[in-house]
């Protein structure tokens, strides 16, 4: 069997690769001239793009299955501080990215307009509630919780709402919690947030995912037969997240469950691969690209957020400095296409640098 430092290796690649793809597909030159598997599905659909963000939670999962090993020994009372502080201050982060740069016209933004679901609000939030009901339940349990939220969303959607982006459940409660002022306008300036309260709900289930895959690593082994039996599992997520998509299409701006069971499927399918490839194998010097977004994965998506938003605020020429280089550099030299996604490359390729320099000099930062 292999140590535990490969396994860890598997995963910083698999998270890193996500993050890296994650960066890319949120800084085109561009968006209306990205290549068309960069863009997320309009509505209902699947692209590769709508494979990143469940793929983050299915990792987190995954590493999971190592920590919580540690928290089974510190008692209930420091497992509770530990996880409700790491959830408090990933939400924070969250929020203040929204917030960011704080200031507007020389005046302090108002908060009653930012945003307050989000990205890593989601992440803190499903890592809260998967680490209670794996913490405090059997894995059984904790696998019919998951399809009974499954079945309950489901249900949600179709009797408190209809399946369009003015007429859903998640939009409603959303509405209702916190306003349409608190909430993303991304949609054609239509307040809807991908990342709403209720959909949270089948989101905790790809933690969950990743959690009890990593568990089934480390019990059986990085062989074979263990590899065997998750491209099975893979295939029958899969196979039933096409089945329910004919009564719930996939859908990732409302997070359907047809969702849920394709891209956990898909995630079984990847670790399984880079664990052949990885763990069973010389992995060659190729790993180490990923494995620096994959060291500092929290840190460095936080980076290229920031760094996007603030070329975006700074002037240049009476439009923004994002703008003036993604037009004026890149997509004058590549083309409407090709420039937007060498724009992307650059604003990953410029995080990946600091994190180079990060991993050399031994920081890492972690929550």
């Amino acid at each position: 069997m292999n140590t535990l430092k490969n396994r860890y290796l598997s995963l910083d690649v698999f998270r890193g690769m996500d993050v890296a793809l994650m960066i890319i597909v949120n800084s085109p030159g561009n968006g209306d001239t990205s290549f068309g598997i960069l863009k997320h599905a309009e509505w209902n659909g699947f692209t590769l793009t709508d494979l990143v963000f469940p793929t983050f939670l299915f990792v987190v999962g995954n590493a999971m299955s190592f920590s919580m090993k540690k928290y089974e020994a510190i008692g209930d009372g420091a497992f509770l501080k530990k996880v409700f502080k790491r959830f408090s201050i990933i939400f924070l982060l969250g929020f203040l990215m929204y917030w960011f740069p704080f200031f507007e016209n020389g005046s302090l933004k108002p908060i009653a307009e930012t945003r307050i679901f989000g990205v890593l609000q989601r992440i803190a939030l499903c890592y809260l509630f998967a680490s209670l009901l794996l913490h405090y339940f059997k894995s059984r349990t904790v696998i019919i919780f998951s399809i009974l939220a499954l079945i309950a969303y489901n249900i949600l959607l179709v009797v408190f709402g209809d399946l369009t982006l003015l007429g859903n459940a998640v939009i409603k409660l959303d509405e209702f919690l916190i306003g349409k002022n608190h909430m993303y306008h991304g949609n054609g300036g239509v307040a809807f947030d991908p990342e709403g309260l209720l959909s949270t709900l089948p989101a905790i289930v790809n933690v969950i995912a990743g959690y009890l895959t990593g568990k089934f690593i480390q019990k059986n082994g990085q062989n074979f037969e263990t590899i065997a039996k998750l491209l099975m599992v893979a295939a029958i997520l899969v196979v039933a997240g096409f089945a329910w998509d004919l009564i719930m299409p996939f859908n990732k701006k409302l997070w359907s469950s047809s969702f849920v069971l394709l891209t956990s499927g898909i995630d079984v399918f990847i670790i399984a691969t880079l664990i052949y490839l990885l763990d069973m194998r010389k992995p060659g010097k190729w790993t180490y690209f990923f494995e620096i977004f994959g060291r500092n994965t929290l840190f460095i998506y936080l980076l290229s957020e920031l760094f996007v938003i603030s070329l975006g605020v700074i002037s240049m020429k009476g439009t923004s400095t994002y703008n003036w280089i993604a037009e004026n550099i890149f997509i004058a030299t590549g083309g409407d296409y090709f420039g937007s996604l060498l724009f992307a490359l650059w604003i990953m390729l410029t995080c990946w640098f600091i994190g180079f320099l990060m991993d050399k000099k031994g920081i890492y930062v972690k929550v």
